[in-house]
């Protein structure tokens, strides 16, 4: 099986090979590896929304791998430029074509827009597959920051326990605050990318929330976007700038999600925001490593990594 790698717009027709492409792919290697194949549904639909938010978000910059002779999809990775980096989302291969170096080869052309741009890359990645893991430090990445992955079910009625200190500052982002909410990721996190909540501001592909936390002063200290669609219900990407900050906005989250289930990312290194997400009913499913060609030095505060659009 011979393969070729392009960049460029995905198709209508494409958004449904792709949708199917991540279906198989999750379900194979989780069923395969820790028998949890199941959790992904036997629907491929859901996945629909991966294509059809990053084509909105950034058309024409998803690197596909096709079949020379049938133009079939087999890989697909979706990445995104953004002011101070090229962020790196979901990363897929078909399972009937896994060891033929695909990922790699996607990676690679990725790889070479960001050295072309003079920016670093920057993912989120899974610490159970070793295999992807051991793909992308053999390509120059360098893991940071570990993330817990919690699974919640809120209840009906609403969280349970108490709002946190600091909840009553959270209210929700205007539609106007995308740049100063960037700024603030900057400060904290040396990374700036508007362009993302822009698009999670004007709501038009998928379905988005924005909370911002302001202290006394009116200073902005934190902000949590988070998905509210049917078919990808989770919280992040976020920026805190304390603990305290982060549970506030995590719990006003969790509050606006009742009768959801759901996955957050929280940072291992926030223990006592690690312990209070135990104490809501949240249990760890998984570990994520932020991974970065050249990392930020000076990275401050508390993060909420997400799968969609993904950095880290």
């Amino acid at each position: 099986m011979s393969f070729s790698i392009s960049c460029g717009p995905l198709s209508a027709a494409d958004h449904e090979a792709v949708a199917k492409l991540l279906h198989r792919s999750l379900v194979q290697w989780y069923e395969s590896r820790l028998r949890q194949g199941a959790k992904f549904g036997d629907s491929h639909e859901p996945f629909l929304l991966f294509p059809e938010v990053y084509e909105a978000l950034d058309p024409g910059e998803a690197v596909t791998a096709r079949d020379t002779q049938t133009g079939e999809v087999l890989g697909v990775c979706f990445s995104h430029e953004r002011e101070t980096h090229v962020a790196i989302g979901i990363v897929a291969t078909a399972p009937e074509a896994a060891g033929r170096g695909i990922a790699k080869q996607m990676m690679v052309a990725v790889l070479e827009k960001a050295r072309n741009l003079g920016k670093p890359a920057r993912l989120v990645s899974s610490l159970l597959n070793l295999d992807s893991f051991s793909l992308y430090t053999r390509l120059g990445f360098v893991p940071g920051a570990i993330f817990q992955d919690m699974l919640i079910t809120v209840p009906e009625g609403g969280m349970t326990s108490p709002p946190p200190t600091g909840s009553a500052r959270v209210r929700e982002a205007r539609s106007d605050e995308a740049a100063r909410i960037a700024d603030f990721e900057h400060s904290q996190q040396g990374i700036r990318r508007e362009k993302d909540f822009a698009f999670f501001l004007q709501n038009k592909v998928g379905s988005w929330r924005v909370l911002v936390s302001e202290s006394e002063d009116g200073s902005l200290n934190g902000f949590l976007a988070m998905s509210t669609h049917p078919s990808f219900s989770m919280i992040g990407p976020g920026v805190a700038a304390d603990e305290e900050t982060a549970a506030a906005l995590l719990w006003r989250a969790l509050d606006g999600l009742r009768g959801k289930t759901l996955v957050f990312l929280v940072p291992c290194a926030a223990a006592n925001l690690v312990r209070t997400a135990y104490s809501w009913g949240a249990r760890n499913v998984e570990l994520h490593v932020a991974q970065s060609t050249a990392p930020v030095a000076g990275a401050k505060g508390v993060v909420f990594p997400t799968f969609m659009p993904e950095t880290a």
